[in-house]
């Protein structure tokens, strides 16, 4: 295993890199959130049906916004190369 010394603006570069993804994971979970679960805000639906929006929306904003992570990431380990 080689190790290898990286400048100060690489590894700045990779921290803003890491900061952009959280961020932009962030700002795609809440957009898919608020687009499914939005709904429970606005009409008076029943409590089964705000659940299912509720749950719906928290598991496809999170399952999202771990792929927009993985992938910012892995585009920016495929640059490096």
């Amino acid at each position: 295993m080689t190790t290898l010394r990286r400048s100060q603006a690489e590894r700045d570069e990779t921290t803003v890199e890491i900061g952009y993804a959280l961020l932009s994971a962030c700002f795609l979970a809440a957009v898919v959130f608020a687009a499914v679960a939005g709904p429970v805000a606005v009409w008076d639906l029943s409590p089964d049906v705000e659940r299912v929006l509720l749950i719906t929306g928290a598991s496809v904003a999170g399952v999202l916004g771990v792929l927009r992570v993985v992938h910012v990431l892995w585009r920016h380990a495929q640059r490096d190369r």
